[in-house]
């Protein structure tokens, strides 16, 4: 993460869904926020040139960058950190790991792998995985109560919801779009 800067509390995801209006979107950002691209949808060069497109207008409104891809990568593309499962995730000194995470066990992970921060999901139902069962806020609040690093909400999250979960960190692809 960005040297002396403080967590964000608010995560925007991309998506093939709101790629189209992702500019718009991380500009309605307040500022220090945090953006995790990802971008399955794209061939390798596009996504490179996609993700340097974002990465600039990110950094220009101060925002964190995280990519969805190996440490190598990230530290290519001069990523200020990782995005994946916690087997995914490798020791990368000098870039910001967010563990995705949707049980105690896959909590458990995280923190072996060291994760800095986890993305709990789904808090809420999600158009991501329509039919999936969602954590729910009590569920969602236990599970979050057993991890050291900062938790960040995922799934069905808008303004709304978030408020109904009584959580300060949390995430959303739809819901910030």
């Amino acid at each position: 993460m960005v040297k002396n800067q403080p967590f964000p509390q608010l995560w925007l995801l991309s998506d093939a869904r709101n790629d189209a209006v992702l500019e718009d979107a991380l500009r309605s950002l307040p500022r220090g926020s945090g953006f995790v691209f990802r971008h399955y949808h794209l061939p390798p060069t596009e996504r490179w040139s996609r993700f340097r497109a974002l990465a600039r207008l990110a950094r220009s409104l101060e925002h964190v960058v995280i990519l969805s891809d190996s440490a190598q990568t990230a530290r290519e593309w001069r990523a200020d950190g990782v995005y994946g499962t916690p087997k995914s995730l490798r020791p990368a000194a000098g870039l910001f790991r967010i563990a995705t995470a949707h049980n105690l066990a896959e909590i458990g992970q995280a923190h072996r792998a060291k994760a800095d921060a986890i993305m709990l999901s789904p808090a809420f139902a999600t158009r991501s995985h329509p039919g999936a069962a969602s954590l729910g806020p009590l569920r969602f609040r236990m599970l979050a109560r057993h991890t050291q690093a900062p938790v960040i909400a995922l799934g069905g999250i808008t303004e709304a919801t978030a408020n109904r979960l009584k959580w300060p960190n949390w995430a959303a692809i739809d819901g910030l779009s």
